[in-house]
């Protein structure tokens, strides 16, 4: 929502660098980076509401702590220690999903789960351009504040817990307390345990799930690569509007009503042919379902983001009528949605216990990405302009998102049956 707000943010705080105004935006992604590797971990060990709730909480006092900044340096920290609450939903959501759905529903839900994280930023500068235009940039933090505020509210009322390890555990303790035999146990517990060695176990996990697992490593990259762009057009669409069609900031904000339709129509094709495609290779297959069955419907994704991103950037650049780059925009949002859908349903499919500390590995490196491409997009556009730019980030989604589909078909299985932490 930022994104529009950026230029009344510069002024009041006097901030000229290209890079300080891209660090406001893109600093809240970092944290993005940070949050999922203990905040995944801790869901494990206490459950995913409670890591939902807190977080959320923290995030409501430091995005309304931005709103209220006297600076560009607290403004800058707030935005980054909203980040840090506002990234449990990345970090607990696939382990969330994966406690609820069976492999053969988990395509829809995790569809429907990650269109809203796409969506937002998509949805968000379009209500961000008319509150800059009309009021102040404070008013973008405080609108969201109150929505969080209600969401809050609700969580209350409706999160429950779905984690079975603390399920069951809560089982166990009020057995006890009817029966007082202190000798019933779950599956899970482990006697030798200490609370202090759980943590250390469970906060090392998303670690070594990213420097151990090929798949997380390879699906991360891929991941990181697919947002890092998202984000960069994101935070240069602004510029293409008002600076070379001349639009208004709020009419300017009107234009990411294409990434907003390519992700929402990615979504809906991709949640419905996600469970057909495992369900027909699962019957093909004895009945035996596998993660890679989620692999076919990543190569129209890795092939639909370069084709947006050439018509987005060469359109741009001829400077055609407006529908043309907003097409491109939209293949190409559509194309991004269904990539991170089938790595996400993957990457559950393949850790479903871990679900949310390796969900929260590959989220490492998306939100690095997330971060750092917005801060050289300023200079790669004034040297290559919209065109070479958008050209070269398109050869590089063909350099990594081609082969991708077709090694982990191959290579998956093989993977995955060393890996100590896979499924089975």
């Amino acid at each position: 929502m930022i994104a529009p707000a950026v230029n009344s943010i510069a002024a009041e705080f006097n901030i000229t660098s290209d890079l300080e105004k891209s660090m406001t935006l893109s600093i809240f992604v970092l944290a993005y980076a940070v949050g999922p590797l203990f905040l995944g971990p801790l869901s494990e060990m206490y459950g995913r509401v409670i890591v939902l709730q807190l977080s959320n909480l923290l995030y409501l006092f430091f995005n309304l702590g931005c709103g209220l900044a006297q600076s560009k340096g607290q403004l800058i920290a707030f935005r980054f220690l909203s980040g840090l609450g506002g990234s449990a939903p990345l970090a607990v959501g696939g382990g969330l999903l994966s406690d609820l759905f069976t492999a053969e529903q988990r395509g829809k839900a995790i569809s429907i789960y990650s269109l809203a994280p796409l969506l937002g930023p998509a949805v968000g500068p379009i209500a961000g351009g008319f509150i800059a235009e009309n009021t102040t940039w404070r008013w973008v933090f405080y609108s969201t504040t109150i929505a969080d505020g209600i969401i809050q509210v609700a969580g209350l009322f409706f999160l429950q817990e779905t984690y079975a390890p603390v399920l069951l555990h809560r089982k166990k303790k009020q057995m006890i307390k009817d029966t007082g035999n202190e000798a019933l146990h779950t599956e899970f517990d482990r006697p030798d345990r200490t609370v202090g060695k759980t943590i250390r176990i469970a906060l090392s996990r998303p670690f070594k799930l990213l420097f151990t697992q090929v798949i997380v490593q390879v699906l991360a990259m891929y991941m990181a690569y697919l947002y890092g762009i998202m984000y960069l057009v994101l935070s240069t669409f602004p510029g293409l509007w008002e600076n070379e069609y001349n639009e208004s900031v709020g009419i300017g904000g009107l234009n990411y009503i294409s990434l907003g339709a390519g992700f929402f129509l990615g979504t809906q094709i991709a949640a419905p042919c996600q469970d057909k495609i495992y369900k027909a290779l699962k019957k093909r297959n004895n009945g035996v379902g596998k993660p890679e069955f989620r692999v076919p419907l990543m190569i129209p994704g890795a092939l639909l983001v370069p084709v947006g991103l050439f018509i987005y950037g060469w359109s741009a650049d001829a400077h055609t009528h407006w529908i043309v780059p907003n097409i491109g925009a939209a293949i190409f949002s559509a194309g991004t949605i269904i990539g991170f859908q089938c790595i996400q349903t993957y990457i559950v499919d393949s850790y479903t216990r871990y679900a949310a500390s390796a969900v929260g590995a590959a989220t490492v490196l998306r939100s690095l990405a997330g971060f750092g491409f917005p801060l050289f997009a300023p200079y790669m556009y004034a040297k290559l302009h919209y065109g070479w730019g958008n050209s070269l980030l398109a050869f590089l989604a063909i350099l990594l998102g081609w082969p991708a589909p077709i090694l982990l078909w191959k290579f998956g299985e093989k993977l995955r049956k060393k890996s100590t932490f896979a499924a089975g």
